[in-house]
């Protein structure tokens, strides 16, 4: 079964045209007496709110048009010539299946096995014709390489510079499972990640998870990368998405993948809806903020006064530092320099892990790049609250409250900070 020519050059369309038959606008493809059929996913835009792509996906069917799992079909060549032979022809049926699909505007996923990556980018050289023939542009390609090892990673990276000189984008496939790495993100400069769908799942059963999903999300911005999520399946899973920054989603919750092509582009999505439940728990998650700014704003105010007639830090804080929830009080200079040491809570909350008893002297530590002590310079007089972080003082969530003011003609900043996880309202 040697359709393709030693040279791999375009004249190999001609060589997979038997391979594929057309009915009522439809093409399908033959391989190993299996029939091929391509279905697409739609991807959407959480922005936009609507559908900005669909990914190609390989359906096949034995003769009494049983369907056969893609594991089993990938694994029936028995040569490189064959892997490379059934790579072209998905790619070619997914093309000529889309290129009469009614759609001017969106992207189209395709996959590319990994050993046609692998093999370099002379090994593919027929892509470019095929796009060419086809008449659809090529910067509505998004070619999808796999995440997986590799000993050259300059034949991977020419690779997909070739993609990109034909005008495609391009995609990692699978990144946070298995061998992903950001160096490979640095190196290739993808347009587009697409997060495993792995991802998903542990941030929906874990909160720590659910937090470097956020700060995956926030690099690969960084890195100049779009960012996809695939394999959401729940409307939790939906809503972590969205919290995450994620640019586009994926999965069995938007859509199906769908044989019958034909009006999948008006599958819609109440995106409206998901936004606003969103916003509800936003602002339901925002409310408990609100609330430690109005609960300790008094307070502050009356230890800033006892500091201003003397008073040391720990006795102008005695009233905070005796709330349960509270792990320390300190005061910072306009330089972003702490004055004196620190004032810890009272309890067990108090207590530094022995552990970290390297982290235990702040006196004199310099916190002028902390978020809340900026806040509090720019805003003297108001009450600024923190997101939960990790303190580097004794590596526990915190966060922490800041509230700026002036003593003898210069600013400074009294700062608490209150363990994330013991709900510091709870008891008030």
């Amino acid at each position: 079964m040697n359709y393709l020519s030693p040279q791999l050059s375009g004249a190999d369309l001609e060589l997979l045209d038997p391979l594929l038959s057309q009915q009522d606008n439809r093409w399908t493809g033959r391989f190993h007496g299996l029939i091929l059929k391509t279905a697409l996913q739609p991807i959407f835009s959480i922005s936009h709110k609507r559908i900005i792509g669909y990914e190609a996906l390989i359906r096949a069917f034995d003769p009494d048009n049983a369907s056969v799992p893609p594991f089993q079909l990938f694994g029936l060549p028995d040569s490189d010539q064959e892997n490379v032979l059934l790579d072209r022809l998905c790619r070619l049926l997914h093309i000529r299946n889309y290129a009469a699909f009614q759609d001017d505007v969106n992207w189209l996923f395709l996959n590319v096995s990994p050993r046609v990556v692998a093999s370099g980018y002379r090994y593919d050289s027929f892509f470019g014709e095929l796009l060419r023939r086809s008449g659809l542009p090529p910067h509505r390609i998004v070619v999808e390489i796999v995440e997986q090892p590799t000993d050259d990673s300059e034949r991977l990276r020419e690779t997909v510079d070739y993609y990109k000189q034909l005008g495609c984008l391009t995609a990692i496939d699978d990144f946070g499972a298995g061998h992903s790495n950001f160096e490979r993100i640095w190196n290739l400069s993808p347009d587009i990640v697409k997060l495993d769908r792995s991802l998903a799942l542990r941030a929906s059963n874990d909160p720590k998870a659910r937090q470097i999903l956020n700060g995956i999300v926030g690099l690969l911005h960084q890195s100049g990368c779009l960012v996809l999520l695939e394999g959401v399946e729940t409307h939790d899973q939906a809503m972590i998405a969205i919290d995450a920054g994620v640019d586009f989603v994926q999965g069995f919750y938007f859509c199906y993948p769908r044989l019958e092509l034909e009006g999948i582009n008006g599958e819609v999505t109440d995106f409206e809806r998901l936004l606003g439940d969103y916003k509800n728990r936003h602002r339901i998650r925002l409310d408990p903020t609100q609330q430690l700014a109005e609960f300790f704003t008094s307070p502050f105010l009356k230890a800033i006064d006892r500091m201003r007639n003397g008073e040391s830090l720990r006795d102008a804080c005695a009233d905070i530092l005796a709330h349960h929830t509270v792990s320390r009080c300190y005061l910072i200079d306009d330089r972003g320099v702490q004055i004196d040491d620190t004032a810890s809570g009272q309890g067990a909350c108090g207590e530094l892990d022995p552990k970290y008893r390297p982290l235990e002297n702040t006196s004199s530590a310099d916190w002028y790049r902390q978020h809340y002590l900026k806040q509090a310079l720019a805003q003297p007089n108001r009450m600024q609250v923190t997101s939960p972080y990790l303190s580097i003082t004794g590596v526990y969530m915190c966060v922490t409250l800041s509230l700026g003011y002036r003593f003898k003609g210069h600013l400074r900043v009294l700062c608490c900070d209150i363990l994330a996880d013991q709900g510091p309202l709870a008891s008030t």
